[in-house]
């Protein structure tokens, strides 16, 4: 008898994790494609570093809109977060696009 022990429900197993819902989910998902168009990240669905900086640039402008829309509205932790992506994508931008030498 090699049965495998359930924890749950088929549905429930089948099922992908979902994180908690929370400022960061909004803020991750265009941190991480905005890495992955400058070229620091592998592309998961070609398996190859790819960049593109137009729309790297353009990713990092909509982190700064939601930033100046959200402004007095976040908690300390959260505008942290958005100020600390936000000025690491725009260093890799800038010595991407040779701006600056580092």
């Amino acid at each position: 008898m090699d049965e495998k022990p359930k924890y749950g429900s088929e549905e429930e197993n089948s099922q992908e994790f979902m994180p908690p819902l929370d400022f960061s989910s909004i803020v991750f998902p265009l941190y991480t494609q905005a890495l992955i168009k400058l070229g620091l990240m592998e592309d998961p669905r070609v398996n190859r570093i790819e960049t593109d900086l137009e729309y790297a640039k353009r990713l990092i402008d909509i982190l700064d809109i939601l930033k100046d829309r959200t402004k007095g509205n976040l908690e300390p932790e959260e505008e942290n977060l958005l100020e600390a992506i936000l000025s690491q994508l725009k260093l890799h931008y800038l010595k991407k696009i040779e701006a600056i030498k580092l």
